[in-house]
């Protein structure tokens, strides 16, 4: 039993201000003010502090990925690539669930957010479904589950922040989270056949409204041919952004600049649906989201200063090794932690949280800090979309103007199928690592 020192007072501070609806970022920020000044220490380090948090130049990936992603779906270029898949894969069993899948898997390696993923591909995927005869509520789960993949998907701001914080080689993180990706998103489509159909004869179809040009009349090579053309250079993005980084002619942060680039090159000079209005609304929504997740990171970085220097870390971890001889009943209390977690939290605030105590377990158990990171992302992916607080839910009932828990209620298949690539992922690691090992 800990006694109340200043470190605990702040976790149960923080807490209660989550319980009291105080914004995340103040939450971490007024508990750990608080615990700076009963530790004794000077209130005019907190400046310096938060900056030198997020003074750190991997950071520039996450305003820069969170920008690429914003104007490829204001340019028009996710649209693009729906009706591409939708051609390609869209007559095969599952139709527009298929399609709504690859694509969530597909836009994972553009984006690297899952709420911006929901919001740039989610109003496409929905109306397709929906006129594919899936009822909007599984349509709208099947992308909040499938838009959590985006932190798991490289190029993952999560990763990003993981790779930061176990100061672990983020290109190999990267590609470790590759297969375990894919993993994921094939279980999902283990769903689709579960769910019945309305009819639908009456509906138009939505390959019509997003590309007018590959009329259906036109044999079936044709119309691929044609829409692949029309969707070639959003379909380059990943190949231009993960090529880069695992060819090693820019790094993970420069990635994220070259994509920002690539999408105004691409919607500027290729497809022409760039106007300042549309570049304003992506700077501004971009602004505001790199904003949110920034203020994040500069106050858990005050608040993981004080969990350091009140010893959290070595009191936390030391009761956790301590809970059993065995590994995986470890394995199983740091998972469990991390899904209950993400029920109420977004997922850069758990990594500050709780990676400070995991990681030393990880490496006094010696366990791959790369499988690890990508085991957590999956934990954080499905917090996602998990109630009561997962963000994508959220985003999902403003798009949609569903209630949420008629949202939660369509997401629990995937939620299922999500758990179950979430323990196959942790009982073989091989999964991870296969790709690390190839590439080396």
């Amino acid at each position: 039993m800990f006694d109340l020192d200043a470190g605990t007072q702040m976790v149960i501070i923080f807490f209660v201000l989550l319980f009291l609806r105080v914004p995340v970022a103040f939450a971490l920020g007024l508990s750990a003010v608080y615990a700076m000044w009963a530790i004794g220490f000077g209130l005019d380090m907190a400046g310096d502090l938060i900056a030198s948090g997020i003074a750190k130049f991997s950071l520039l990936a996450i305003p820069f990925f969170i920008l690429a992603g914003t104007l490829m779906g204001s340019l028009g270029i996710a649209e693009r690539m729906i009706a591409f898949f939708r051609i390609l894969v869209g007559g095969l069993p599952g139709g527009m669930g298929l399609v709504g899948t690859v694509v969530c898997l597909f836009w994972g390696a553009v984006s690297g957010s899952g709420p911006a993923s929901v919001a740039a591909i989610g109003p496409l995927i929905v109306r397709g479904m929906a006129e594919d005869g899936y009822p909007r509520a599984f349509a709208a789960g099947l992308v909040c589950a499938g838009a959590g993949l985006s932190i798991v998907i490289p190029p993952s701001i999560g990763l990003v922040i993981y790779g930061v914080i176990a100061e672990t080689s983020i290109s190999d993180l990267f590609t470790a989270a590759i297969i375990p990706g894919l993993v994921m998103g094939l279980l999902m489509l283990v769903a689709l056949p579960f769910v019945p159909k309305v009819d639908v004869n009456e509906m138009p179809p939505s390959l019509e409204r997003l590309m007018p040009q590959a009329f259906s009349e036109l044999p079936y090579g044709r119309r691929l041919w044609r829409s692949f053309l029309h969707s070639f250079w959003g379909l380059m993005t990943p190949l231009v952004i993960l090529g880069g980084i695992y060819s090693g002619i820019f790094t993970p942060t420069e990635a994220a600049i070259v994509a920002t680039v690539y999408a105004l090159f691409v919607g500027g000079l290729v497809y022409r649906t760039l106007s300042f209005a549309t570049l304003y609304e992506a700077l501004s929504a971009a602004a505001a989201s790199s904003a949110v997740v920034m203020l994040v990171v500069a106050y858990a970085s005050l608040f993981g200063w004080v969990v350091t220097v009140d010893d959290l870390i070595g009191k936390y971890s030391t009761v956790l090794l301590g809970l059993s001889d065995q590994q995986w009943v470890i394995l199983i209390v740091i998972m469990l932690i991390l899904l209950i977690a993400g029920m109420f939290m977004d997922a850069i605030t758990i990594m500050f949280i709780t990676l400070p105590i995991f990681l030393p377990v990880m490496r006094e158990l010696g366990w791959d800090p790369v499988w690890f990171g990508v085991l957590v992302m999956v934990n954080l992916a499905i917090g996602l979309f998990t109630p009561p607080v997962g963000i994508n839910l959220y985003v999902a009932a403003n798009m949609t103007s569903l209630p949420l828990e008629k949202i939660a209620r369509g997401a629990v298949p995937f939620l299922i199928t999500s758990l179950i690539g979430l323990i196959l992922i942790a009982a073989f690691p091989g999964l991870s690592n296969v790709l690390v090992e190839a590439l080396k």
